[in-house]
């Protein structure tokens, strides 16, 4: 089982990902989700699920062009965006030097949301399971790859604990994210230990830990501003 989870953060904490294979699995990923949308177009009713409650009930509906295209049209605008922009951001030399985990980051994020589309478009079919139980693990392998990369990602305008605090001092950067990747793993865990839980506890167990770690990143990253100050200009 360890050796399991080591295989499992070796591959989320890929330094060596290139921008070129990273294109390749988006680009990949966004076509079939293309293809698949074009093949079940045809097989909707007019009105589609597209939203379930904390007790796995359908709560919510959208138009069937809209279910069934509406991720494929959000990873294109994602694919473009995300690529885009280390290459306008004003510290994009930083960028370069943690390319690699920020590859991972995005096409983790691209992965997600494609298998939630599978699991939506599986469910319009009609194949019935836990709605629920099938987000959680996806959910925290996505908290869990944020928190090994995390760490890694060096100051810069689009990714990361981005806050007045952390954008004026390295010091503060480095050691807010250091700590805001424990954060986030932890947050992965308390996730899969929600799986095993009725699905009212479940929904906020993957749910208030991201939270408390979202605000807690911010608030460290003033308490170490005020210990450290900003970076002196040369």
């Amino acid at each position: 089982m360890l050796t399991f989870f080591i295989n499992i953060r070796n591959i989320m904490y890929n330094k060596d990902m290139t921008t070129k294979t990273s294109y390749i699995i988006i680009a990949g990923i966004t076509l079939s989700s293309l293809v698949i949308g074009f093949s079940v177009y045809p097989l909707f009713p007019a009105e589609i699920a597209s939203h379930w409650g904390v007790n796995g009930e359908v709560n919510g509906f959208m138009p069937k062009f809209w279910g069934s295209f509406l991720i494929p049209f959000v990873l294109i605008f994602l694919s473009f965006l995300l690529f885009l922009l280390p290459k306008i951001d004003p510290l994009k030399k930083n960028v370069a030097t943690f390319r690699g985990y920020y590859n991972n980051i995005i096409v983790g994020i691209i992965v997600f949301l494609f298998y939630i589309n599978f699991l939506s478009i599986g469910w319009n079919l009609g194949y019935r399971f836990d709605m629920g139980k099938m987000i959680v693990p996806p959910i925290a392998l996505l908290w869990y790859l944020l928190g090994v990369n995390l760490p890694q990602i060096k100051q810069n305008w689009f990714m990361g604990i981005r806050t007045p605090w952390t954008m004026t001092s390295v010091r503060v950067w480095d050691e807010t994210h250091k700590w805001s990747g424990k954060l986030f793993q932890y947050s992965a865990v308390i996730s899969i230990i929600g799986f095993f839980l009725p699905s009212n506890l479940m929904f906020w167990c993957f749910i208030i830990p991201v939270i408390f770690s979202s605000i807690a990143s911010v608030i460290y990253s003033y308490l170490l501003f005020k210990k450290y100050g900003a970076d002196k200009k040369e």
